[in-house]
């Protein structure tokens, strides 16, 4: 199954309505990683909108694609977009921060629809989604196997032999997406652990790779739906995007991968939201 073409003036709206909506539950549960959250949105919206043959009905459909989000301390910005798409009701995010709510401050499989792992122990995303594609490829299903993964974590270890491994084994049903906003947690990307010659290094680990503006759906779109990029490769979409997009006083600023939003703020900071 395909979804149909997109138009992207609704997918701006789909986004823009899940960058408000986080900022506002953001600033009810006093949740830090805002920034974190705002990178990616534009990735899932693309992601549940136009390309992962997924939708709550389907959701434990073994031929489903699954989607991974290796930067579990973001969950919210994906719950919200996941929201969006019918797979957590309204009243469920609403909780979001009491003690009765099943939605944690990273994602738990099983808690709702649409979550495929337990992630957050930065590292173990790719690993995870190299295993469900690997078990795919040999079960003969067509499905997709997408997994976001931060910058930060393409310090580990773990992500660099998953990357190696995927590779030799030519896993072209497995995509992983690099929100690569070039701030993680302790300052800047390049003056922590540098990773360029980034697109290089997946290169030579056999990946096909495509680089590209993570908040562009003109961009994100054509990337997305010609995956595999290469016929006998994983591939990597290194998407460059800005840490707290979409409002202004959050941009590339190191201090919104902790700070909350103040319920004083709150209607000062909506009002900012694009």
């Amino acid at each position: 199954m395909h979804k149909s073409k997109p138009d992207i003036e609704q997918l701006k709206k789909t986004a823009l309505a899940a960058r408000k909506m986080l900022i506002r539950i953001a600033s009810k549960s006093h949740s830090p990683h805002i920034g974190s959250s705002l990178s990616h949105i534009d990735i899932t919206t693309a992601l549940y909108s136009a390309i992962l043959n997924v939708t709550p009905k389907t959701a434990r459909d073994p031929c489903r694609d699954r989607f991974i989000l290796s930067k579990g301390h973001a969950a919210l910005g994906y719950y919200c977009v996941l929201a969006l798409h019918g797979f957590i009701s309204q009243k469920e995010l609403e909780r979001y921060g009491k003690n009765d709510t099943k939605l944690a401050g990273h994602p738990v499989l099983g808690t709702a629809k649409g979550i495929e792992a337990t992630s957050g122990a930065l590292g173990h995303g790719l690993a995870m989604a190299l295993g469900l594609a690997l078990a795919g490829k040999r079960d003969g299903l067509s499905a997709k196997y997408v997994v976001l993964v931060s910058d930060g974590e393409c310090d580990e270890g773990s992500t660099w032999e998953a990357i190696l491994l995927a590779g030799h084994l030519g896993l072209d049903n497995l995509t992983v997406i690099v929100d690569y906003n070039k701030i993680q947690s302790f300052g800047r990307v390049e003056e922590v652990l540098d990773l360029e010659p980034f697109a290089d290094k997946w290169e030579a680990s056999r990946w096909a790779v495509a680089s590209l503006d993570g908040h562009d759906f003109a961009e994100l779109l054509p990337a997305l739906s010609s995956l595999p990029l290469r016929k006998g490769k994983p591939t990597v979409i290194i998407a460059h995007t800005i840490k707290g997009k979409g409002v202004p006083i959050m941009e590339n600023k190191l201090e919104w991968h902790y700070r909350d939003v103040r319920p004083e703020d709150l209607e000062e900071t909506l009002a900012q939201v694009y």
